[in-house]
């Protein structure tokens, strides 16, 4: 039994049980979610109606929530005479029903049957529950553009992994994604770009044409809709107080207008940490409170990211209006003016029943009080953020930034940052060693971050996601033991199975040998480094 990622308990008994055309599923209160997407997807591939049957019939998927179970821990079992799928809540029977599709085999996971296919699940009992509560996907839809299919194909993708958090990132320098319809020319204006730099910010080449996209406010409910039925909550990030060219260019007096022409501004068609930032004034607040109170009717998610990272202090520095603010305020310096810009939409968030998260520059100049962070700079920020009994995602970008290349191959596909193969990914630990367990438990769980400035299109985004993210599922749901002593040739026999999956699903990831012909970007420039990356 391949399954990935790996569940804490199997007992396997010999023979089968065989899905005939008289298979239906038994839905108990609170699984009519999972039976709906069963009938879907398992239906759409076995060409089985799946009918609704009774308890005390053959031939049944019995689904049922339990109390006594955790949350999302699941119990499955298929015997002789029918399949049951128990959770501890609806998320818990849908992640065993999860488990149910990999057992059926690679062509359970494809739209259409195929001639000749028999369907049978092996006799065997899995008992499997989540080591992290927290287990993310962080897509960058800014800096290209993923039409609403994609993301919704992407979210099929994490769910069959058992990954739980979609990090939605919206806004950046390079174009602003929502709709927000109280502030109109954020999508008509921030939205597009003229052009675009084709490989890493030093290349000479451009791609010649407009890029660009949004979703409507109808687009991020159906998203967020599709997500909640398949238990993924959409946390969206709305950057501040830097990476907000796009929003300065469609809305100019947002920006630092005593040090710079913010009308001669547009959408940014390059990449790297932009000096045009938020102009720390009232009427910015105010803005960025209407661009939120939408935000907070579209995304029912209890966390919200700001952004919060790479915000040069230039500007503020030329500013008398900013620095007429850190007088005001009686602040230190200009971190102190962006950690007092962080704290407002803290307590504005709180005040509302939601709770911030940034990257952890927001740990710079001083922590908001119920503020969260992700640690991205290595495990410092995490560890930091912790043991001020803050909580924290552990995201490092030497560790989980899957756009950094697979390989040192020649082959490679733009390569950027340190080379982080299927291996390292499996061998990350999310949870510092330094920290003491008290410490460990704001450790709300892991993510994996998916920047796309050298990814174009959806195909780009699969080479750099697939297989490693499969790897890093399996990091984030199973208790796996400490790094030296997993077992990676395990996971690689078990990830052979998987590529079947993958396969079934149209996922373009690197095969093991390395790139297709087709996947290569020869001439294209990337910004490669040597070495072994840090581990703090």
């Amino acid at each position: 039994m391949d399954l990935i990622p790996l569940p804490h308990r199997m007992e396997r008994a010999e023979g089968f049980f065989e899905l005939g055309d008289g298979f239906g599923i038994e839905s108990g209160p609170g699984t009519e979610g999972t039976a709906r997407w069963l009938r879907a997807t398992l239906g759409a591939a076995t060409g089985l109606a799946l009918p609704p049957k009774k308890g005390d019939e053959y031939d049944v998927l019995h689904l049922s929530v339990r109390p006594g179970l955790d949350a999302e821990e699941y119990r499955l079992v298929v015997a002789p005479h029918g399949v049951h799928v128990q959770g501890g809540s609806p998320a818990g029977v849908f992640w065993g029903a999860q488990t149910m599709l990999q057992l059926l085999g690679p062509d359970a996971f494809r739209r259409a049957p195929l001639p000749g296919r028999t369907w049978r699940l092996p006799l065997t009992e899995i008992r499997d529950s989540p080591r992290f509560r927290w287990r993310g996907v962080m897509l960058d839809v800014a800096r290209h553009f993923m039409p609403k299919d994609g993301v919704l194909r992407y979210l099929d993708l994490l769910a069959a992994h058992k990954l739980n958090v979609f990090h939605f990132h919206l806004t950046d320098d390079q174009g602003w994604r929502v709709e927000i319809r109280k502030y109109p020319r954020l999508t008509e204006v921030g939205s597009w770009r003229a052009r675009t730099k084709f490989g890493h910010r030093a290349s000479p080449l451009w791609e010649e044409k407009p890029h660009g996209g949004y979703y409507t406010q109808d687009d991020i409910r159906e998203i967020v809709a599709y997500a909640a039925e398949r238990h993924i909550t959409v946390v969206p990030e709305i950057d501040v107080p830097g990476h907000s060219q796009a929003a300065i260019a469609a809305y100019p007096q947002l920006g630092n207008t005593d040090v710079v022409d913010t009308t001669a501004l547009s959408v940014w068609d390059t990449w790297g940490i932009n000096p045009n930032v938020l102009a720390p004034t009232d009427n910015t607040l105010r803005f960025y409170e209407g661009v939120f109170e939408e935000v907070l009717e579209l995304f029912p998610s209890e966390f919200i990211h700001v952004g919060g990272d790479e915000c040069p202090k230039d500007q503020w520095r030329q500013s008398p209006t900013a620095q007429e603010r850190i007088r005001e305020l009686g602040l230190k310096d200009e971190d102190g003016l962006q950690a007092w810009f962080i704290g407002h939409f803290d307590s504005w968030l709180t005040a509302r029943g939601r709770r911030l998260i940034g990257w952890d520059e927001i740990l710079e100049g001083g922590l908001a009080k119920g503020a969260a962070v992700s640690s991205w700079r290595g495990y410092a920020g995490g560890v930091a953020a912790a043991r001020a009994g803050h909580d924290v995602v552990m995201c490092p970008e030497q560790q989980v930034y899957l756009d950094h290349r697979q390989d040192a191959g020649a082959d490679e596909p733009v390569p950027i940052g340190f080379v982080r193969t299927l291996e390292d990914v499996y061998r990350f630990e999310p949870v510092p060693t330094e920290l003491t367990p008290d410490e460990a438990r704001h450790v709300l769980g892991t993510q994996a971050n998916l920047w796309t400035e050298v990814m174009e299109d959806r195909a780009r985004v699969d080479y750099q996601a697939f297989p490693r993210l499969a790897a890093f599922a399996e990091v984030a749901w199973s208790g796996l033991p400490a790094p030296a002593e997993r077992d990676f040739a395990g996971f690689e026999r078990r990830l052979a199975a998987h590529y079947g999956r993958l396969d079934a699903l149209g996922v373009a990831y690197r095969p093991p040998t390395g790139p297709r012909p087709w996947q290569r970007r020869p001439g294209v420039p990337g910004r490669p480094i040597d070495g072994p990356p840090p581990n703090r």
